[in-house]
């Protein structure tokens, strides 16, 4: 039987608001592991943690105690500079709010982060994501001009052209109608199907996290 290997892990992860009597544990002494080639979902009520504990493993958020990891490196080790490159070459990110570029082209949006590093792109992987969600003919259009799916859609294909180790997907369906959740979450499922990507996507609703490989739940900062 092969160990799965961690894409992304925290040991005793703590994040403390406040102090005194305002002070807030959002996560608690947290012990998680999201594996390499799996789709997870962090689900749990509002309150709970599941955004901050995101934050804290992608490198987006200071932890007040605990370590993290992408891979083997260790977040909590790292200085800002190495920090922000490693989650320009090695993270993936797609949120609620799309963070497109309104006055670039989608083709543009989607390579922003192989120009922004000074790489050159593999076009031949860029068209296999193109073509995984189905924005062909949509490539010449801004932001404006594709609906809240396309939109999304363009915010997926941007996270997956650096080939990251791990895409982390805040409520990525929030913003949008079922049936553009639903391709959404299709295309997730293949990027991890076909394309060997692991994504850990924070979630509220039953219907994404169905299309996890696993659950992992948490209430009052901790994992249930």
């Amino acid at each position: 039987m092969t160990t799965k290997k961690a894409a992304a892990r925290a040991v005793e992860l703590t994040k403390i608001y406040g102090e005194g009597d305002a002070r807030v544990a959002a996560l608690d002494c947290v012990d998680v592991q999201f594996y390499q080639g799996e789709l997870t979902a962090i689900m749990g009520p509002s309150g709970s943690g599941k955004s901050t504990l995101m934050h804290c493993v992608a490198g987006l958020d200071k932890a007040t105690a605990g370590r993290t990891w992408i891979g083997d490196t260790e977040l909590t080790k790292l200085g800002d500079d190495a920090l922000t490159a490693l989650r320009r070459d090695r993270v993936g990110f797609v949120f609620q709010a799309f963070n497109l570029l309104p006055t670039l082209t989608a083709w543009e949006n989607i390579v922003l982060p192989l120009d922004l590093a000074g790489k050159r792109v593999d076009r031949a992987f860029a068209d296999t994501i193109v073509n995984a969600v189905g924005l062909g003919d949509r490539l010449k259009h801004r932001p404006s001009q594709l609906s809240g799916g396309q939109q999304q859609r363009v915010a997926c294909a941007r996270a997956l052209i650096t080939r990251p180790d791990v895409i982390f997907a805040d409520e990525p369906t929030g913003a949008l109608d079922s049936q553009s959740s639903k391709e959404l979450l299709d295309f997730l499922r293949r990027s991890v199907d076909e394309l060997g990507q692991t994504v850990v996507m924070v979630t509220h609703d039953p219907t994404a996290a169905s299309y996890a490989d696993r659950i992992i739940k948490l209430a009052d900062g901790r994992v249930l």
